[in-house]
């Protein structure tokens, strides 16, 4: 049995990636996970500070692989005065949230694939340009390999362009990570597939908080039952089934009413 690449209406989102970081790497790397090589490199105080503000740890410690545009503290500290300080402080976690996952995107892409890309959808569900630059930022170091994916470092923080209201961002992420996850299922990578739905489910509950009540209720339900999984081809299927429910309330009573037996 195979995932339907998409809801049945047009994908609004396709899950690329970037390039940037490469202090010396060693095979010790390899056993750490992106927030560990974060965490251990001083020029990346500031992002690890504020993946613990906005609550992002247990997410980039998951199994992945995920692919992360690192900013250096020096591009926090180019923000225009008393930014990085407002947007660590509780009330701001929604908006920190969203330009955090927009530096990030689940799956491996190495800078060697980025030349043939010309943009790329991030976690938040909003794309960026992407080539020799990542948005207005310069890619300074590329391929920091972690057990759970790679790192490369840019030289600013990306911020995302205005989006739509909180049920358009969260369709836009949806579909992305089912343009994104389904092939991975399709070709015998189902933890992979599962990793992308995780994350995207993840955010989206994250910072959110105007989704309808049906829409929650469904992604919430899935990650419950796909933390108590095992396989990762039950994980992906628990993970689709909460996609598609949300999706479906997300388009409003009538396509709620739809049948889910699609795939």
């Amino acid at each position: 049995m195979k995932f339907l690449t998409s809801l049945g209406g047009p994908l609004l989102a396709l899950f690329v990636f970037f390039a940037g970081f490469a202090p010396q790497a060693d095979a010790r790397q390899s056993h750490d996970t992106i927030v560990d090589i974060a965490a251990g490199a001083d020029q990346f105080s500031t992002l690890v500070a504020a993946v613990k503000a906005a609550d992002l740890v247990d997410t980039l410690n998951g199994d992945g692989p995920f692919t992360v545009f690192a900013p250096t503290n020096d591009a926090f500290a180019a923000l225009p005065a008393g930014t990085v300080e407002e947007l660590l402080k509780p009330e701001n976690r929604d908006q920190l949230v969203a330009i955090l996952t927009y530096h990030v995107v689940p799956g491996r892409i190495a800078a060697s694939d980025l030349l043939s890309t010309t943009s790329a959808a991030t976690v938040n569900g909003q794309s960026v340009p992407v080539g020799l630059r990542v948005g207005d930022a310069n890619v300074i170091a590329t391929d920091i390999e972690a057990s759970n994916g790679i790192i490369h470092v840019i030289d600013s923080v990306l911020l995302p362009p205005a989006a739509g209201d909180a049920s358009t961002r969260a369709m836009r992420m949806i579909d992305g990570a089912i343009q994104r996850g389904a092939p991975l299922f399709n070709n015998g990578q189902p933890a992979a597939c599962a990793a992308v739905y995780e994350v995207a489910a993840s955010a989206i509950l994250m910072y959110e908080d105007d989704l309808p009540r049906e829409a929650r209720m469904a992604l919430t339900r899935a990650m419950r039952e796909s933390s108590r999984m095992q396989d990762a081809e039950d994980r992906a299927w628990a993970m689709r089934r909460g996609l598609d429910r949300a999706a479906m309330a997300l388009a409003g009573p009538v396509a709620s009413g739809a049948s889910l037996d699609s795939h």
